[in-house]
């Protein structure tokens, strides 16, 4: 059941409040993923959104999520007497002044409307907390550790979070650095930014790695033959896919550019999973290189047609990159799912994205906005499906034997039971 303002239904066991900047997402599926796991490990949760979903499809797995959400004001204005009856609950509460010092002392340093929005959806997440919330946790160590650290404080209780990748590189160290020593612990999902927010915490030992991994039930093998396409039949192209949100960190226009410099003999075609902002500029930047009659764009997909895409391919491509702000991915969950069905990936060198996956050895690796890297990587691949067949085959292996999400789900139960919530 959704709830506004009102408050979730009570329930008898003490529940597990996780805090989300907007569910559901199709482009969080580690995140519904993981909380289904809790809810199965024997957690009871409630879900805070700080938006309210855009996407018109949903994934099977939050239809299975049983938990109650609560969306906060996603702009403070919108809802002006819900803020001002957070405001009015919280100022009787002893921890309040703190609070509202730090929260002066941050908005010095970050003098935005975010910084104010927060602090309001903060009040208004006291103002309503569940009568059976036991603990609260955020997703991602940006705005929603923000909005859970300050009303932690107000309420004086403790919080904990899962950091993954925009949120730790788009934060100034300052801040990461105290969310760090004041939450309980700290997960995340890559080595590199184990060890960065390891660098930062005073406490290092309470920042844990934690990969998300799959829910192999419902990536199962694919135990067909692929073709042995090679490039060489016009009437039988090679078929590259990718799944990822147009935008920049993803590195379509590299890859885009990648392709056009194939030699105009080698027959592929490309199919491109997701939606984002920047899917008409790619569109206009294929009709420019002369490949759009080899593109096309499926747009926004739910994870059994990701599947599908998976299976009908012959090689997965994701060009990632660090963008100017810091931006970047962690280990692209859609390069786990590709592997998990056995299919060759190209990707690049940022990240976690080498701690999956080796050059020469089980995929093909690139430095991230080079090209022309990209299309001596996609020429070997494309016209090597036996090598395809190997290299998909052996990181199909290391999915399965380390990368099953049962593996993160009772790491955090374990961590979530020494705090005092148990299933």
């Amino acid at each position: 059941m959704t709830t506004d303002g009102n408050g979730p239904v009570s329930r008898s066991q003490k529940r597990l409040v996780v805090v989300v900047k907007g569910y559901p997402r199709l482009s969080e599926t580690f995140i519904a993923q993981e909380l289904r796991g809790l809810e199965l490990a024997g957690l009871k949760l409630i879900i805070v959104s700080l938006r309210r979903p855009t996407d018109k499809k949903r994934h099977a797995v939050h239809d299975e999520i049983e938990a109650d959400v609560l969306y906060l004001p996603e702009y403070l204005h919108q809802e002006p007497l819900r803020v001002l009856r957070g405001l009015w609950a919280t100022l009787r509460r002893p921890g309040f002044g703190q609070t509202l010092r730090g929260w002066l002392s941050d908005l010095r340093r970050d003098p935005t409307l975010n910084r104010v929005r927060r602090l309001g959806q903060a009040a208004v997440l006291v103002a309503e907390w569940p009568q059976d919330g036991a603990w609260l946790h955020a997703h991602f160590i940006h705005t929603p550790a923000s909005v859970a650290d300050y009303a932690a404080r107000i309420m004086q209780i403790g919080w904990t979070v899962s950091a993954h990748a925009k949120d730790i590189w788009t934060s100034p160290d300052w801040e990461l650095s105290a969310k760090l020593n004041r939450a309980k612990w700290a997960v995340t999902c890559t080595e590199t930014g184990h060890k960065h927010l390891q660098s930062l915490a005073k406490n290092p030992s309470r920042v844990h790695l934690s990969y998300h991994g799959l829910n192999l039930d419902r990536f199962p093998a694919f135990t067909v033959p692929r073709p042995n396409r090679d490039g060489a039949d016009p009437a039988n192209p090679v078929q590259i896919v990718s799944v990822g949100r147009a935008v920049p960190k993803k590195g379509y226009d590299t890859l885009l550019h990648a392709l056009a410099l194939l030699p105009a003999g080698l027959h592929w075609r490309f199919n491109h999973l997701g939606g984002g902002a920047e899917r008409e500029t790619l569109q206009s930047l294929a009709e420019t290189l002369g490949i759009a009659d080899r593109i096309h764009w499926q747009g926004s997909v739910n994870q059994s047609e990701v599947l599908a895409a998976y299976r009908a391919s012959d090689l997965f491509a994701l060009a990632c990159r660090i963008t100017a702000d810091g931006d970047r991915d962690g280990l692209p969950n859609v390069l786990v799912e590709a592997a998990s069905q056995g299919l060759a990936c190209i990707s690049t060198t940022i990240s976690g994205i080498p701690e999956l996956f080796r050059d020469g050895q089980n995929g093909w690796l690139v430095p991230p906005d080079d090209p022309a890297a990209l299309a001596n990587a996609l020429k070997t691949a494309i016209t090597s499906p036996n090598l395809r067949r190997e290299y998909g085959q052996a990181t199909e292996a290391q999915v399965r034997a380390t990368l099953d999400y049962h593996q993160s789900v009772k790491q955090l139960v374990g961590l979530f039971a020494a705090e005092g919530l148990r299933p």
